[in-house]
C-alpha cells in the first residue's frame, strides 16, 4: 500500500469525525499487529539503564543480525513496547533482520521512576542521551521512529542537533505527532475527544502524578492536579512545573516541532499525519512551504491517530511499519 493515499477498508470507513475516531479506536483495541498474528505480546530482552541524573529507564530490545540496521522506536503518551504500533514495528524489523529497541519514557515501563521528573512532548535531552548510547554500541546504521508524543520529541531532538543529528542516525520518522501542541491540546479538550481520549489519558496520568507527589512531597500543587479535567490543566499543574516551564502555554510553545521544520536541512525526516486524525487538526498540518529540504510529508486522507488498519475484519496494522520501514531503508 502507498501510505500517502491510505484509505481505510470498507468495514472501517466513515466520513468526518466519525471516520477519524473509529480508525483510531478500533486498530488500537482490536486489530492485529500484523496479518498472521493475533493479540500476543512481543517477547523482548529488557535492560535497565541508569540515567545521568541518578534515575533509570527500561529499554526493550530485539537483536539484529550482524551488520544490520537498528530501528529505535519512541512511543507515545502512556505507551510502551507492547502498544499495538510498537509490536507491529517489532514484527517488521525482525522480518528484515534489523535490531529493534523501544526505550521507555520514565514511568512507562510498568514501574514508577525515582526522580522528580517524568517525560514530556519536547524531551529532546533524554532522546539525545538514549540515541547516542545506542549508536555508540551498534555497528550498523541507526534509524529512529517516534509515534505521537514520541515523534514530536524526536523531531525536536533532530532540530536541536542540526547537522550533528546525522552523526547519530541516518533518518527519523514521526507518525501522528502533535507537532502543533497547542492545536492538539485544545482539540483534545473539546467534545468527544474530551469525554473519551482525555479521560483515558488522565485516568493513567493522574495516579502516576500522585504517586510522584508521594515520592517527592511538595513537588506540585495537589489540589490543582486533582481538579484537572483536561490536558491543558494537567500540564499546567504537573508537566510544566516539573520540567522547567512557566505554564502550559510556555510548554506547548517551546516544545512544538512545527516551527522548527523549516530549518531542517540535514538528517532525512519523514512526517506522517492522517488528515482525519482527531488529535491533530488538519488545519495545523504543515505544507511544503513550511518545511526544509530534508523533510518529506505524508498526509493521507484517512488513518485516524496511529491507526492505518488494513485487510479483512478485524484488520491488521502492518502496512504502516512496512511503508515507513521501506522509506527508512531507502535513506540508509
Amino acid at each position: 500500500m502507498v501510505m500517502q493515499q491510505y484509505r481505510a477498508p470498507r468495514w472501517l470507513s466513515g466520513q468526518g469525525p466519525l471516520g477519524g475516531n473509529v480508525q483510531t479506536i478500533w486498530p488500537a483495541l482490536y486489530s492485529r499487529a500484523h496479518a498472521d498474528h493475533g493479540g500476543k505480546r512481543t517477547d523482548y530482552q529488557r535492560q535497565r539503564w541508569s540515567t545521568p541524573d541518578g534515575d533509570f529507564i527500561d529499554v526493550d530490545f530485539l537483536p539484529a543480525l550482524a551488520g544490520r540496521p537498528l530501528l529505535v522506536l519512541f512511543h507515545g503518551l502512556e505507551g510502551s513496547s507492547q502498544s499495538h504500533y510498537a509490536r507491529a514495528f517489532a514484527h517488521w524489523a525482525t522480518a528484515q533482520g534489523w535490531g529493534y529497541v523501544v526505550p521507555h519514557f520514565r514511568g512507562c515501563s510498568g514501574e514508577l521512576n525515582r526522580g522528580p521528573r517524568t517525560y514530556h512532548s519536547g524531551d529532546h535531552t533524554e532522546i539525545n542521551w538514549v540515541l547516542r548510547r545506542l549508536a555508540e554500541n551498534h555497528l550498523g546504521p541507526v534509524v529512529a521512529v517516534g509515534v505521537s508524543l514520541g515523534g514530536n520529541a524526536l523531531l525536536r531532538w533532530a532540530q536541536e542537533q542540526g547537522a550533528c543529528a546525522s552523526d547519530v542516525v541516518r533518518a527519523v520518522a514521526a507518525i501522528s505527532s502533535p507537532i502543533d501542541l497547542a492545536a492538539a491540546g485544545h482539540a483534545l479538550g473539546r467534545g468527544f475527544n474530551r469525554q473519551v481520549y482525555t479521560r483515558m489519558f488522565l485516568s493513567s496520568l493522574k495516579p502516576k502524578a500522585l504517586a510522584k507527589l508521594a515520592q517527592h512531597p511538595g513537588l506540585f500543587d495537589e489540589a490543582a492536579l486533582r481538579a484537572a479535567k483536561d490536558l491543558h490543566a494537567y500540564d499546567n499543574a504537573f508537566t510544566a512545573p516539573l520540567h522547567g516551564f512557566a505554564n502550559t502555554e510556555d510548554y506547548w510553545a517551546r516544545c512544538s516541532a512545527k516551527p522548527g521544520l523549516k530549518a531542517m536541512r540535514e538528517v532525512a525526516t519523514l512526517v506522517v499525519n492522517a488528515r482525519n486524525d482527531p488529535f491533530v487538526p488538519q488545519a495545523c498540518l504543515p505544507g511544503y512551504a513550511d518545511v526544509g529540504p530534508a523533510v518529506t510529508l505524508w498526509q493521507p486522507p484517512e488513518g485516524g491517530h496511529v491507526g492505518f488498519a488494513s485487510g479483512r475484519f478485524p484488520g491488521h496494522v502492518a502496512d504502516l511499519p512496512t511503508s515507513v520501514g521501506r522509506w527508512l531503508d531507502q535513506q540508509i
